[in-house]
């Protein structure tokens, strides 16, 4: 046992109110809740807290929609490639995440068209939109997509019914 008992604070302590308890107790009769009326009813509180409640509701924005499990592939712009990349450099998921473009490679990385490509980079396993796809064609770069053939191996495969 300390000796520093006698600093712990305890919070205010109020009194609960006693309703009920005869007039003199100033919450007598009617027990603070007037004559008659929704508010004077057991339960006649409660509903009428919900019309005010109704504005907070109307605030909050409404969420649409759910949020997809499947993960994202991580995207790249074509002006940090151009920035980080020397004239004929190989491009994987693999490098981009060494040299930190990418913060995970595992669920494949998609070549945005933002910004220009001035040097001929040979891609391999990237997914690319239709514009990044051609300015980099333009460039004289080079793609190799084993991704798709992987995909159209794997739809062999599959037995219709």
């Amino acid at each position: 046992m300390s000796l520093n008992l006698h600093t712990i604070k305890t919070g205010p302590k109020k009194k609960k109110r006693r309703l009920g308890r005869g007039n003199a107790s100033g919450r007598g009769t009617y027990s603070g809740r007037g004559i008659k009326g929704q508010r004077s009813r057991s339960g006649g509180k409660k509903g009428l807290k919900m019309k005010g409640f109704k504005q907070n509701l109307l605030r909050i924005p409404k969420l649409r929609g759910f949020k997809s499990p499947k993960p994202k592939k991580e995207n790249i712009n074509l002006t940090n490639l151009d920035i980080i990349f020397n004239d004929g450099d190989i491009v994987t998921p693999k490098i981009l995440e060494e040299k930190g473009l990418i913060e995970n490679s595992s669920h494949g990385v998609k070549v945005l068209s933002g910004g220009e490509i001035t040097k001929k980079l040979t891609f391999k396993d990237c997914w690319f939109s239709k514009k990044a796809e051609e300015k980099i064609v333009k460039a004289g770069g080079k793609i190799e997509r084993q991704i798709d053939e992987k995909v159209e191996k794997n739809k062999d495969k599959t037995v219709k019914k």
